[in-house]
């Protein structure tokens, strides 16, 4: 059954002080994402990115569960079939994961400032990548991962086979996929999926705080060292050198590099206004 609630209270955002919290809200379905949800989240990263006055974003949710993965029972729009033509043809399916869970994970990778993700309960699925796909993962000592591919006899989408080796090896995830149990955030952290694990009640004030910190820093400088970092496991060696060396030609023309110089040879703190 389709949810009634306007789109803008099933994924509320809200932007304050730099820091752009966008917070899924559907507890009563453990807030498996929908269609319409996914696309205002993209739409909401690619903001974040274009509007210089937003420089974290805080990913986080409502309820006991951040995101348990794609809403199978919402509606979705099929385009025309002539007459004839089978419920479905060869590509469809290739085309829903590409233009479905595969741009929402590349929207938070490609997001020109950080993405903090606050994992307040369960992340299984889309969700559990989701949350991977940001570049710093808080998550709350009741929280939990899991790779539920295995368990409906499908394999990983959203980029998983993509993100895990990267983070934690192709044996570990390889654990994790085929087996399918759910991966407790104190373990998540141990191996290197989470940043730190929090009291649950300590989340929301510990993303605060990070973000704030991201949010006063050069945006800029976050933005090109993203993208380096991101890149760094697809380059060979002179590809990676020669990026470093561009980046840093950019990030020396911006007024934020001209303060931290400055700053640095006055001897005092610098105030970074994210351009």
């Amino acid at each position: 059954m389709a949810d009634e609630r306007p789109l803008d209270d099933q994924v509320q955002h809200r932007a304050e002080d730099g820091v752009a919290r966008i917070t899924l809200n559907r507890p009563e379905v453990a807030n498996a994402i929908t269609p319409d949800q996914r696309d205002r989240i993209i739409a909401l990263l690619g903001r974040a990115s274009a509007e210089l006055a937003t420089r974290a974003v805080v990913l986080t949710a409502t309820g006991t569960a951040f995101c348990t993965g794609a809403d199978l029972r919402a509606p979705r729009t099929t385009a025309p079939r002539p007459e004839g033509a089978p419920e479905r043809a060869v590509g469809d399916i290739a085309r829903t994961i590409r233009d479905g869970a595969q741009r929402l994970v590349a929207a938070v990778l490609d997001c020109e400032v950080p993405v903090i993700a606050a994992v307040n309960g369960t992340a299984a699925g889309i969700g559990a990548h989701l949350a991977f796909a940001c570049d710093l993962v808080l998550a709350a000592d009741s929280a939990r991962f899991i790779e539920v591919f295995a368990r409906r006899g499908i394999v990983p989408d959203g980029g998983g086979a993509y993100l895990l080796p990267r983070l934690i090896g192709p044996q570990r995830t390889k654990e994790l996929m085929f087996f399918g149990d759910a991966l407790a955030a104190t373990d998540a952290e141990r191996i290197g999926l989470v940043n730190r694990v929090v009291p649950a009640t300590d989340l929301e004030a510990t993303a605060k705080e990070w973000a704030d910190r991201l949010a006063a820093g050069p945006t800029r400088a976050h933005a090109l060292t993203k993208a380096l970092v991101n890149r760094s496991l697809e380059s060979d060696r002179a590809g990676a050198f020669a990026d470093e060396a561009l980046a840093q030609e950019l990030a020396l023309h911006t007024a934020d590099a001209q303060e931290g110089i400055a700053a640095f040879v006055e001897r005092r703190n610098p105030t970074y206004r994210g351009w």
